[in-house]
């Protein structure tokens, strides 16, 4: 895989921060509310790009996962109760960002019976009753492999289920540890054999802690042998001093190649690239594939 290793950051890892006060007044509706963001949580450099767009990924089931993946920045630890007025909350402040595509994901949860499948439910119905042209994204946890608990999540109505793999099989038990590459594989192929064609799969990995571009082709093929739509694929940047530290920046020649690779496979979209992460832009893809699809029927 063509990288760079050196200390500081590249030049194509440098963003210019949005200078509007759009981005504050974001995170003061969230603050509000009562709210979390992975954006927040997880340290995404792409936070305040979002929140200036009035757009924000909601993390519910707490701020505290009950894992200790070692890429990511979540607090981990005993959770609180499940809050049980959080989905009429994630309703109204999607409601009153405008959103017309909302991402939720969740810490995990393997405290839980169902690893917080119900919740997930009922946040997804209540957005859809409050907001009725929003269109939902879910990026889940693996819920120790229950896929039992999927059909409920499923029939609440997402257009786009996600779960990510994160990293390559070999790196694992360095990277997630308490997490299984086939579980996850596993889930996927469970969402795609119970959901309609309508719905789609989503999964994403990240870039820059060891793995060989051989290696990510090979996700690349377990996700579209489970029946996956749509890969996303970002450089992973150290969130915390305690967190796994960058092993190489990937260049962004070799993201465009894996954005080519991918859709060679037949994934129906692939985003790849340095800042790239799973709900980034996520509804730009909605917006375009409901654009496709009208043409399509206009032409028919």
């Amino acid at each position: 895989m063509t990288a760079v290793h050196c200390k500081r950051f590249p030049n194509w890892l440098k963003k210019t921060l949005p200078s509007d006060g759009a981005a504050v007044e974001t995170a003061r509706l969230l603050e509000r509310l009562g709210l979390a963001t992975i954006c927040q949580s997880a340290k995404c450099p792409n936070i305040w790009e979002c929140f200036s767009r009035r757009i924000a990924t909601i993390l519910i089931l707490g701020r505290q996962c009950t894992r200790k993946c070692r890429f990511c920045a979540v607090g981990d630890g005993m959770p609180a109760a499940v809050d049980e007025d959080e989905p009429r909350r994630v309703a109204e402040a999607i409601r009153q960002l405008g959103l017309r595509h909302a991402v939720i994901t969740s810490v995990t949860r393997d405290d839980l019976p169902d690893g917080g499948a119900a919740h997930f439910t009922k946040v997804v119905e209540e957005i859809l009753s409050v907001n009725g042209a929003t269109t939902v994204e879910v990026l889940t946890p693996d819920f120790a492999g229950r896929t039992d608990v999927l059909r409920q999540i499923i029939e609440a109505g997402p257009v786009i289920f996600g779960h990510n793999v994160e990293t390559v099989p070999r790196l694992y038990s360095q990277v997630r540890p308490g997490a299984d590459y086939s579980r996850s594989l596993r889930l996927l192929e469970a969402v795609r054999e119970l959901a309609p064609p309508s719905l789609l799969t989503k999964s994403g990995l990240m870039v820059g802690l060891g793995e060989t571009l051989n290696e990510v082709l090979d996700v690349f093929r377990d996700l579209r042998r489970v029946g996956c739509d749509i890969v996303t694929v970002g450089q992973y940047l150290q969130p915390t001093a305690e967190s796994l530290p960058v092993n190489e920046f990937v260049t962004p020649d070799t993201f465009q190649e894996l954005e080519k690779k991918a859709l060679e496979m037949g994934f129906r979209a692939a985003f790849c690239g340095p800042f790239v992460r799973s709900s980034y832009l996520a509804d730009r893809f909605v917006v375009r594939r409901s654009a496709g699809e009208s043409a399509e029927r206009t032409m028919n």
